[in-house]
């Protein structure tokens, strides 16, 4: 069942993607006088189609992950005379950059369309209070204590946990000090603490901000209720269900969900004797933890379960909800901040500061869209936001074959005062080909390593 939605899920969010961005170049392509002989969602065979007034077939296509839009060109095939104005290659170079150009900003608007529907309705979100704090961390060092609530990172203020990392991953490479600032309650002045860091987050993957500097979020204690039990692993197999309570684990009494789980991790392999609580009844089973290797190298045990979740008190809860105008700009620089760390990261990838095992092919973001599908319709939401600011983003890298690389030879075009030579336009269609084949080879690898 989860594969089937994680498989739904991933159609979805890259058909709406997709079919967002292919509209973007329609859109502009028809208010530029170009003729559009075929507007297709996914490729292959039609499973459907229609013809519009203009001419242009709209189709629904057999493989769902994709989509396109056929213009009439006369480099790809004839043009009959009377329709040559029409041609896309006939239309001055600023309207083709237009053409071009529309379709990543179609994600953006997506994007900040999405963003702005979640800022009105309003979020939910946990206040990032600081749990526990590793003993000669760069936290400890600074001061910070257990019971703070963090309200600024690097000089931005912060209202949750996602708002702290996605500040901490921007600064991946620092060397020197990352300030934050926190209070002890609602009441009191904040104050700023330093924490000391050399090469922050370099190469790690994936990235640990908050582990990495010694903090643990705060959260309440979670009973040893099973929430969710995943269909062929460890925990299904022994005959756990949700809803279960683990009341001991070789004899020795669990105290809550983290004593559970601190148990399983030790033991991969191992026979582990449970007594379980199932209503009113009281159950001896056997469950034999999986095992996974983590990037150090420690074997730990895995079975496949998760924690029921648990209400959090009032005083630790925020909801962030704008009017509609106020959202405008929130959901705009949101937009911008996710641009920006997207571009940051492709900057560091290069240069080597993130491990390019980061990198995430089609497994991973099936996996994603499945998990946050089954999150709720918030996170969904904001998955497909950060997925479409991504898209816009790859999509304008200047490599052939990308409308980057089409907006960068229409770009050297207008400077020139005449167009690329097709023999340059042939070689960087190979290079860039081979770059995409690249990217896409290494991406799969590293979903298939993440996987197995």
């Amino acid at each position: 069942m989860g594969l089937i939605q994680n498989i739904l899920a991933v159609i979805v969010v890259l058909g709406l993607l997709i079919t967002f961005h292919e509209y973007g170049h329609y859109w502009v392509a028809r208010r530029c006088g170009v003729k559009v002989l075929r507007f297709s969602v996914g490729f292959g065979k039609p499973l459907w189609s229609r013809v519009d007034r203009h001419g242009t077939e709209f189709a629904v296509a057999a493989i769902p992950l994709g989509g396109y839009v056929k213009m009439l060109d006369e480099r790809e095939a004839p043009v009959p005379p009377e329709l040559r104005d029409q041609a896309f290659n006939r239309k001055s170079v600023w309207q083709r950059i237009a053409i071009v150009a529309a379709g990543p900003l179609a994600n953006f608007l997506l994007a900040i369309v999405a963003y702005w529907a979640l800022f009105v309705v309003g979020t939910t979100t946990v206040a990032p209070v600081v749990g526990d704090i590793a003993s000669g961390s760069p936290a400890e060092q600074s001061g910070l204590r257990s019971g703070q609530e963090i309200v600024a990172v690097q000089g931005d203020a912060v209202r949750s946990w996602n708002d702290i990392n996605l500040k901490l991953v921007a600064a991946i490479g620092a060397s020197g000090e990352l300030t934050m600032r926190a209070r002890d309650d609602a009441v009191s002045d904040a104050r700023e603490y330093r924490l000391p860091v050399e090469a922050y987050l370099v190469r790690q993957d994936p990235p640990r901000p908050l582990q990495t500097l010694g903090i643990t979020p705060w959260q309440p204690s979670f009973p040893a209720v099973l929430g969710q039990v995943l269909d062929g692993e460890a925990a299904a197999r022994a005959g756990l269900q949700p809803g279960d309570e683990i009341l001991t684990v070789n004899g020795s009494p669990v105290d809550d969900w983290m004593g559970f789980v601190s148990a399983v991790r030790a033991s991969p392999g191992e026979t582990l004797a449970l007594e379980v609580a199932r209503g009113d009844e009281r159950l001896d089973l056997t469950l034999v933890p999986g095992e996974q290797t983590l990037e150090t190298g420690v074997s730990i045990g895995y079975v496949g379960a998760g924690v029921e979740p648990v209400e959090w008190p009032e005083e630790y809860r925020r909801e962030i909800r704008y009017g509609p105008v106020a959202a405008v700009g929130q959901s705009l620089a949101r937009t911008g901040e996710m641009t920006v760390l997207t571009l940051d990261a492709i900057r560091k990838m290069l240069i080597g500061l993130i491990s390019p095992s980061n990198l995430s092919g089609p497994i991973t973001i099936a996996q994603v869209a499945g998990d946050t599908a089954r999150t709720g319709l918030e996170s969904f939401v904001s998955f497909m936001a950060y997925l479409s600011i991504s898209l816009a983003v790859l999509n304008l890298l200047p490599i052939p074959v990308l409308d980057g690389g089409h907006l960068l030879y229409y770009f050297a075009e207008a400077i020139r005062g005449r167009p690329v030579s097709e023999r340059t336009q042939a070689i960087g269609l190979r290079i860039g080909l081979a770059m995409i084949v690249t990217l896409m080879v290494m991406a799969l690898y590293f979903d298939l390593m993440r996987l197995w």
